[in-house]
């Protein structure tokens, strides 16, 4: 399929209650979670893109937060690929001209398939076109399918067209299938199907300063606790400032040390700084071996030594 440009107008995003600006009036939409923006999402966005530009109308992305999986099982933290904000910047990646995001709540849980197209569909966003994958369901018990999508649309008047599955050697792309491959340290293969190497945002926090004294200073952030990465060194590259730097990082509790929480540490190749407090995005190219326990300093020092040649010839 083809992909057009990236919409020349600022990406707009609009929450509950904010009606759409003249500009993006009629819009084409794309409707999903879209956790991950993967490439089976970017198949239904770049539909929905082609079909606005060739009917002369918006493109936009209508998606749901919390994911909804998070409101209906709140005691199973769900993995998220891409929070919020990472999602909203990779939907502005896509060519679409805004996203409209709906807080997904009793009351958006409650609604059944027909109001939520009176409702939001032809109500409040007065669409010409939904895209949609094969598998969307929304409304109350999940009763709006693609088939009475197609349905709805012949009855208030908008077209509608349901994107097939996209398939990797066979295997479904799914949000799952990615999530399972990272739980395993398949880092490779959920850049496969996302497009992109996975990417984490976090804060840089103060850690117990032990890298700076085995002369490996690490930039230490906590992931989100339902973040189930397999525990192992990595190589990665982080962004600083617009400009992307290689490096090796740990994910994983030090058994050496500590065995504590959970924390991501990275040793950024050639970088000096102070990146306290910073937000910055790790990305995650390859993975090197899993967490080991070592039985002296120096025997970790030098697997450090070897871990650093093997990230810098990964990301050669």
């Amino acid at each position: 399929m083809t992909h057009a440009a990236a919409s020349p107008h600022p990406f707009i995003v609009l929450r509950d209650g904010q009606v759409l600006p003249p500009g993006l009036a009629a819009p084409v939409v794309a409707i999903g979670n879209f956790d991950g923006v993967h490439r089976g999402h970017r198949a239904v966005i770049g539909t929905a893109v082609d079909q606005a530009r060739s009917l002369g109308r918006p493109a936009l992305a209508v998606t749901f937060e919390p994911h909804p999986r998070a409101f209906f099982r709140p005691e199973e933290p769900i993995f998220r690929l891409t929070p919020e904000p990472m999602k909203l910047k990779r939907l502005a990646e896509t060519g679409l001209d805004g996203a409209v995001v709906l807080t997904f709540d009793a009351g958006l849980a409650a609604k059944d398939a027909e109001s939520f197209v009176a409702d939001i569909l032809v109500g409040r966003l007065g669409v010409s076109m939904v895209v949609a994958g094969y598998d969307f369901h929304f409304g109350k018990g999940r009763g709006g399918s693609p088939i009475f999508l197609r349905e709805a649309g012949r009855r208030h008047g908008f077209a509608v067209e349901i994107v097939a599955p996209l398939l990797d050697e066979g295997a479904q792309v799914s949000s799952s299938v990615i999530r399972a491959a990272l739980a395993q340290g398949r880092v490779e293969q959920a850049a496969h199907m996302l497009g992109a190497p996975w990417e984490v945002e976090a804060e840089v926090i103060h850690g117990d300063k032990r890298g700076r004294e085995l002369g490996y200073p690490t930039a230490n952030m906590r992931l989100d606790p339902a973040v189930t990465l397999a525990h192992g060194i990595y190589a990665v590259t982080v962004e600083i400032d617009g400009v992307r730097h290689k490096g090796v990082a740990s994910f994983g509790r030090r058994p050496t040390f500590d065995d504590g929480a959970p924390r991501l540490e990275t040793f950024i190749f050639d970088f000096r700084g102070d990146l306290y407090g910073r937000v910055l995005p790790v990305a995650f190219h390859a993975y090197l071996r899993p967490e080991l326990k070592f039985d002296s300093i120096d025997a970790l020092i030098a697997q450090m030594n070897e871990d650093s040649a093997r990230a810098r010839a990964a990301l050669d």
